[in-house]
């Protein structure tokens, strides 16, 4: 039986590190993917101990030549990429809308929203050499419109252009891949509050929980969804 190779980008801690830990638990190599060297290889260090198949790639989701780089060493080392997780993210400014300059967004587009081109983008030639590809945009319920204008959420988040925006950009994203892309699996996750760095540990879930909908979306099968958006609970609105 051939093994799945995944790779997970923003993979030293938090939710991307608990996929890493849950993929390679179920016998797949993945590559865990940082761009902070030391933290990214003490992860992994962590990991193997634990008998998991887990390697480290230097990985920053903004440079076009640390991406190409990353993409040159899954290539050399294995020759394919089955599953690709877009995990990578930041949470961008808080000011309010009428507050935020354009300049102040840069940062948070450039990593979440280019970061997935880029790094999707790189990887597919890779993708295109599996059986059965599969890309995972980790996105968030604040990039659904849907919800944030939903009124039993009202006044629950503070007006801000950022992480809102560039996860719902994600969401786009996902689509037009997926309409693109009709031999892989493309779809975007809602992990829901989950407590990480993010935001500062004050999300209700736990990691596994957090991660429930990537790693469903990350195992889905040839009959599986394409150019969805999911939650743990299932289909999440868009």
């Amino acid at each position: 039986m051939t093994t799945t190779i995944a790779l997970v980008t923003g993979a030293n801690k938090g939710l991307g590190r608990e996929t890493v830990r849950r993929l390679a638990a179920q016998g797949w190599q993945v590559f865990l993917a940082a761009r902070d060297r030391p933290r990214g290889e003490a992860a992994v260090a962590d990991l193997v101990a634990d008998g998991l198949d887990v390697r480290f790639v230097e990985l920053d989701v903004t440079s076009d030549d640390s991406v190409a780089a990353a993409a040159d060493t899954v290539r050399t080392a294995t020759g394919r990429l089955d599953v690709l997780i877009n995990n990578a993210g930041i949470g961008g400014p808080r000011t309010a809308p009428s507050g935020t300059r354009p300049g102040d967004l840069r940062e948070v587009f450039e990593t979440n929203v280019f970061g997935p081109v880029r790094v999707t983008n790189a990887f597919l030639p890779l993708l295109r050499t599996s059986g059965h590809p599969r890309i995972v945009m980790v996105s968030s319920g604040v990039g659904s419109i849907a919800t944030i204008t939903d009124p039993k959420w009202a006044g629950l988040l503070p007006p801000a252009l950022g992480y809102p925006s560039t996860k719902a950009a994600l969401n786009m994203l996902t689509v037009m891949y997926a309409s693109e892309l009709a031999e892989m699996k493309v779809n975007a996750v809602d992990p829901g509050y989950t407590a990480t760095d993010l935001n500062g540990h004050s999300g209700f879930q736990t990691l596994a929980e957090g991660t429930d909908a990537i790693v469903a979306m990350a195992t889905v099968d040839r009959d599986g969804p394409t150019g969805g958006f999911a939650d743990r609970a299932g289909t999440a609105p868009w």
